[in-house]
């Protein structure tokens, strides 16, 4: 008896992910957490129709799962030891605060709010598309126009 699409498709091709994952993060526990959300973010989505499908769609998600665990800042714990040698660094919080205003001249609300919830509180779009009651291909189009802006913004102010 055969089971869903999907189930049957990843036990299938569950080494070939792994070693995918494994290239990208270069780490294994990273690569099997990586294999693991694939399965959950397709299995929340609902049947697939084929067994091709299931094989596109795990390695698209799973590409993409892995490229965002790695645009993730790395945090590293700070121990006590290592706060006795810190040096106090000058206060530059005005001057990013200025290049912040000066780089998001020319985004609209929408874009700034989205721009902020991803990058600043590092929320995932689906999230971010829950929290403005807003489609998760939307948050990802303003995202993208914000990016341009910025990109835009940022070479008008180097040259």
């Amino acid at each position: 008896m055969k089971t869903d699409n999907l189930t049957y498709s990843f036990f299938r091709l569950r080494e070939k992910l792994y070693r995918s994952a494994l290239r990208f993060l270069k780490n294994d526990e990273e690569a099997k957490d990586a294999l693991q959300d694939t399965f959950f973010r397709l299995w929340k989505s609902g049947p697939l129709e084929s067994d091709d499908e299931a094989r596109n769609k795990l390695f698209t998600v799973l590409r993409n799962i892995c490229i965002d665990r790695l645009r993730k800042p790395q945090t590293v714990p700070i121990s006590d030891s290592d706060t006795n040698d810190m040096t106090v660094q000058p206060d530059f919080s005005e001057d990013v605060d200025r290049l912040k205003s000066l780089l998001s001249t020319g985004l609209t609300d929408i874009q700034q709010k989205i721009y902020t919830f991803a990058v600043d509180e590092g929320m995932e779009y689906e999230d971010i598309a829950s929290a403005l009651n807003m489609s998760t291909e939307a948050v990802r189009m303003n995202m993208s126009r914000a990016r341009k802006k910025l990109r835009e913004n940022y070479h008008k102010l180097n040259r």
